[in-house]
């Protein structure tokens, strides 16, 4: 999984106080995807990308065919894996978002795009070929307005205009079939000793230099977004502080270990302080350090402060010149946007659950329940994900379902992982029994909780 990105928003509470005197909050019900929809969808996109092939190049045609069959592949199993948001009402207000861009850049009129909502938690945004455009609801739940929203979908509508993608991978092609890589391949393929050691070095120089030149290419978007929000309603300056977010997105505040503790400190089952004990050998040991420094060397997108002084004279400028004025808050819909937002934060939760992502969908809702502490669906999930872990780990397949802990992933998610680890079957049916047992009758009325608990108890009586 990826897990790289995974940012909280840092407000502590304490959930110890009695069941009896929380505030009971409405429960989500997650959007039903239109399966029909998703289908048609990737049948069309499938048949553009049949055309699509029979005007590669000729020249090293089987090399061209094998990279793009690759990104098919990617965009395909976002379709299967129903991570494309059907909702037509949240499709309706991107769409409006992206109307906005275009009517006012009339030459985007003539390159056909087409803009989805992701439902991964993963704040992020990507042009991922054939003309698709993700922007993933864990990072729209992050921003502050319809102006940053736009910043993000003119950068990859540039990624778009200016083939980035595609002109990355011609230069692969290129690369890996020029006269001098065909020679280092064939000295490889004839020495005696260390073909994989020089294979792999070989692929990861490669690798720099690909990540080298998509740190030209963000440098570029970032500049063509600028300029195509310039006509448009929308506030250039959304651009620095979306670039001020994105700066800070995966730094690491949620205490959660503190937080676990605080959850499931049951008065019939108390917290116990070895569920937390760190294990160095499931965070790889040297292997943290050599993690830190291939990061800081394959960092796909150039420092954010850098990219924020680069624009700023563009953004000063654009904001002189607009006609009018721009608009910093709302020039859609800034009601659907607060209401998207929030709705976003328990789609990404229940869309990980629906991909067996046990490890995030819990760490998700531990996170939010710091602020809806009466959470009828987020209190349900949390017992449903024991549940399911407890189900993991007797059938031995835990492996499936929760991550294992790992140098590449932020410390407070390693601290769940680790504490998913620590765990004995028994004590994963007694915490999930006891966690929703305090919020035993008040919230039998919701089906999720309801169906968590009863499974919980047969769980427990189980052992």
């Amino acid at each position: 999984m990826e897990r790289l990105l995974a940012p909280a928003l840092i407000l502590c509470f304490f959930i110890g106080s009695s069941p009896v005197a929380r505030t009971q909050t409405r429960d989500f019900s997650p959007t039903l995807q239109d399966t029909v929809l998703l289908s048609k969808l990737s049948t069309d996109y499938q048949q553009h990308f049949k055309e699509e092939l029979n005007q590669l190049p000729s020249e090293n045609k089987k090399d061209f065919q094998e990279i793009y069959g690759n990104r098919w592949k990617n965009i395909k199993e976002k379709f299967d894996k129903r991570e494309i948001y059907t909702d037509a009402g949240a499709q309706s207000y991107l769409d409006a978002l992206v109307a906005e861009i275009v009517r006012a850049n009339p030459s985007l009129a003539a390159t056909p795009f087409h803009c989805y909502f992701s439902r991964s938690y993963i704040p992020n945004a990507s042009y991922i070929g054939e003309g698709i455009i993700l922007f993933n609801m864990g990072l729209f739940d992050r921003l502050s307005n319809e102006s940053e929203a736009a910043f993000i979908l003119c950068h990859e509508i540039s990624h778009y205009i200016l083939r980035h993608q595609e002109n990355s991978m011609n230069k692969y092609v290129a690369t890996i079939n020029s006269a001098e890589m065909q020679s280092r391949l064939r000295k490889i393929k004839g020495s005696e000793y260390r073909k994989n050691e020089q294979l792999e070095s070989l692929v990861k120089g490669l690798t720099f230099d690909s990540r080298r030149h998509s740190r030209d290419h963000e440098a570029q978007a970032d500049s063509m977004a600028v300029v195509l929000m310039g006509p448009t309603r929308y506030d250039p300056s959304g651009a620095l502080t979306t670039l001020a977010l994105l700066d800070g997105v995966d730094k690491d505040g949620f205490d959660l270990e503190n937080n676990l503790q605080q959850v499931f400190n049951a008065k019939d089952y108390p917290f116990k302080k070895k569920w937390l004990k760190q294990d160095n050998g499931l965070l790889g040991g040297h292997a943290r350090l050599q993690e830190q420094e291939l990061g800081d060397s394959l960092k796909t997108h150039p420092s954010c402060p850098l990219r924020i002084r680069l624009l700023t004279p563009m953004v000063g400028a654009r904001k002189r010149g607009q006609a009018g004025g721009s608009a910093s808050g709302g020039v859609v819909d800034a009601a659907k946007f607060a209401a998207l937002k929030e709705r976003f934060r328990y789609e990404v939760i229940e869309y990980a659950y629906a991909t067996d992502d046990y490890s995030e969908s819990l760490f998700l809702s531990l996170e939010l329940l710091q602020t809806s502490t009466s959470d009828g669906y987020l209190v349900g999930n949390i017992g449903r994900v024991m549940n399911g872990l407890y189900r993991a780990q007797k059938g031995h397949r835990l492996s499936k379902v929760a991550d294992m802990p790992s140098p590449g992933y932020p410390s407070n998610y390693n601290s769940l992982l680790q504490f998913i680890q620590n765990l004995y079957l028994e004590d994963i049916a007694s915490i999930s029994y006891y966690f929703l047992g305090s919020w035993h009758p008040q919230l039998d009325r919701l089906a999720l909780f309801r169906t968590a608990y009863e499974e919980s108890a047969r769980n427990v009586q189980e052992q």
